[in-house]
């Protein structure tokens, strides 16, 4: 069975929303936001809005809770707080909202991560879910992490035209 783009389907661009998880970041030193946002845009989908939260259960929850009821928003990329140290609780407030999880993306994630990172790999916990009819991806705050995310995971999953299937074309059947 082949694998990749087929340019013979037309790419649909999505809404996607990236919400920065930190006590210490600023949109000015936001490296992880900017490289997510700076891939999306490349790749050809339109930013919706860019937020940066502290780390909070309530906030993070408010924040996807108020994306998921826009239109305009198919997916949400949050980046930081997915570690295991006491302050760390993107993956709780991800699953406190979510309909569906998606294990194995944080599978394949730290798959992924292994070839870069080695036994290091184990501390993330990286996830996906779906809340409603959008997608929710909690990726690590450092900038590797959501490259590696975007690049060997993200970028073909929200392609309309990857084969044999992706994420993008499920879109329209979510909520049935």
């Amino acid at each position: 069975m082949s694998h990749g783009i087929d340019s013979s389907r037309s790419f649909r661009p999505l809404g996607i929303a990236v919400l920065t998880v930190s006590d210490s970041r600023t949109l000015a030193d936001d490296r992880s936001g900017d490289l997510l946002i700076q891939r999306l845009r490349d790749s050809g989908h339109r930013l919706v809005e860019r937020q940066i939260v502290t780390d909070d259960v309530s906030l993070i929850q408010e924040q996807l809770r108020d994306w998921v009821m826009w239109d305009q928003v198919q997916v949400i990329l949050t980046t930081g707080g997915t570690g295991v140290t006491g302050r760390d609780v993107t993956p709780e407030a991800v699953r406190g909202i979510s309909d569906k999880l998606i294990p194995g993306f944080g599978e394949l994630f730290r798959q992924l991560s292994f070839a870069s990172i080695g036994v290091s790999a184990i501390q993330s916990r990286a996830l996906a879910a779906l809340s409603g009819a959008t997608y929710i991806f909690a990726l690590p705050g450092s900038t590797g992490a959501c490259r590696d995310a975007w690049d060997q995971i993200l970028s073909l999953q929200l392609d309309s035209r990857h084969r044999p299937c992706n994420f993008a074309e499920l879109i329209p059947r979510l909520d049935e």
